[in-house]
């Protein structure tokens, strides 16, 4: 026999669930039944309220609660005597709630390139200042913590510090071209030095450790060999980094140079410094980051070395730690970088939806409290309420016909809201604002949630259900009272 699974939900979610639903269940062969129940938000029902409304099924083997339900289940569980489970919180996330995984992301997730995460102007900063950035970068997907030295001084302390953030369990490399700053790093238990060309080459086997080497200039390729086959015959582990130059300085002449130093070591470690385009380009750095790392994930260069200093750069670490699964998955199984992973795009959304406007309307004729609803539909915000639908562009309009129903001669059909004190016109303000950000930039609104900037995105604990739950401790009347919040 099929599972059977028994939805509940309220008026506002029956139609986009009931869609949702019936998709899945001819897909995934279960059954199923909508419980619709004598609420319009179903973000607000608690588990001992749905326990009284809910109307069991017999075959039933489980019920799906909304997502924003909250609380003990167990008088749920007694009255329908089935498995009872909170749903996710989107609609569109059922299908991974049922263990549904799109065949084409079975093995997302994995990746070869390693970050070398750079603490510049190191000296500059304390010993517990420096491990407590170092923590943070591997929490972000660093895999080395890069130690920035300062060019023309030699740094006493690099050999404690590095030594410090050994013992808190991190990768270290040491970015210096001075051997009397490598060696203590080195000897403290840094693993890679950043980096080796003629000037310092002949102390490397001292070290004992892997060297990164460069060209001494840029522009020529002869030196880089000359650096390599030195290092190579005295058995000295190598990674190769030509040097990316900015924008305007040779860099499309560097990235052939990549490629030309990969043709000639196909089997060779090579590097790619990437801070010179996302720091010194006007530009959010996370785009940059994905073509960067798609270059390396295609010419096979296993590790970048990044850098966050700027603020348009701030998270760089971070976004590389995304861009590489997303380019090793698409060079991988040569499909697009595209709908696999949504955590980069942060100015707009992937896929925003909106209600229509005639849906809007539908939603307005059947509501009957005075509380508002926010949404955006055709370029313009909304508000909602009984016997109330407002659209402006302008949020400050929008109000202000809110407020003032005769205002710019428009002929009044109700009165002036009585539920707008202080705290309500600054939580409706917050919401327009969020919603007005959201229409100029092609984003999803959803009124009492954070907007979606993907990876950056810093979640919202809801207004609405907070003040929804108080008032459903205060031993609402009827259902209606209980539906919604005061907000």
């Amino acid at each position: 026999m099929p599972e059977h699974f028994h939805f509940v939900t309220g008026r506002l979610a029956e139609h986009a669930l009931r869609q949702e639903v019936q998709t899945l269940s001819a897909k995934l062969g279960f059954d199923f039944t909508i419980d619709v129940l004598p609420i319009t938000v179903a973000a607000l029902m608690t588990p001992a309220w749905i326990a009284k409304h809910i109307t069991p099924v017999a075959q039933a083997t489980r019920i799906i609660l909304p997502g924003y339900c909250r609380g003990d289940l167990t008088p749920i569980e007694t009255k329908v005597n089935a498995k009872v489970e909170v749903g996710p919180r989107d609609l569109r996330a059922l299908a991974t709630h049922f263990g549904e995984k799109p065949a084409r992301l079975e093995d997302y997730g994995n990746y070869t390139i390693e970050i070398l995460a750079e603490i510049n102007h190191a000296p500059q900063f304390s010993t517990s200042e420096i491990v407590a950035k170092a923590k943070q970068l591997a929490i972000d997907g660093a895999d080395f913590i890069d130690v920035g030295c300062e060019p023309g001084n030699t740094w006493s302390q690099v050999g404690e510090v590095v030594r410090a953030l050994v013992d808190e369990g991190l990768r270290v490399s040491i970015d210096s071209l001075n051997p009397a700053e490598i060696a203590q790093a080195a000897q403290a238990g840094a693993q890679l030095v950043l980096s080796v060309n003629s000037s310092n080459r002949q102390a490397a086997a001292d070290w004992g450790i892997e060297v990164v080497a460069i060209p001494d200039d840029p522009q020529s390729l002869d030196s880089l060999d000359d650096t390599i086959e030195y290092l190579a015959t005295r058995n000295i582990p190598l990674r190769i980094d030509p040097i990316l130059e900015p924008i305007g300085f040779g860099f499309a002449a560097s990235l052939e140079r990549y490629a030309a130093v990969r043709r000639k070591y196909p089997d060779a470690e090579l590097m790619m410094g990437i801070g010179n385009i996302t720091e010194l380009t006007d530009v959010d750095s996370a785009g940059i980051n994905v073509v960067l790392l798609a270059i390396c994930e295609e010419l096979g260069i296993r590790s970048v070395l990044t850098t966050q200093v700027i603020n348009w750069a701030r998270t760089s670490v971070a976004e590389c730690a995304v861009a590489r699964q997303l380019v090793h998955h698409a060079v991988k199984h040569r499909v697009p970088p595209k709908r696999l992973d949504t955590r980069l795009v942060m100015l707009r959304d992937a896929r925003p939806q909106e209600l229509t406007e005639t849906a809007l309307e539908q939603l307005a004729s059947v509501i009957k409290d005075n509380n508002f609803r926010t949404y955006v539909s055709g370029g313009k915000l909304h508000l909602i309420g009984a016997n109330l639908h407002l659209a402006e562009r302008d949020p400050f309009l929008l109000f202000e016909r809110l407020m003032n129903p005769g205002f710019g001669g428009e002929k009044p059909t109700r009165d002036a809201p009585k539920n707008v004190d202080p705290s309500h016109a600054f939580y409706l303000g917050y919401e327009l604002a969020k919603a007005m950000i959201a229409n100029q930039l092609g984003k999803e609104y959803r009124q009492d949630e954070a907007l979606d900037w993907g990876l950056l995105t810093v979640a919202e604990e809801s207004h609405r259900l907070r003040k929804g739950s108080a008032s459903q401790r205060s031993q609402p009347s009827s259902d209606d009272q209980q539906s919604e919040s005061s907000s």
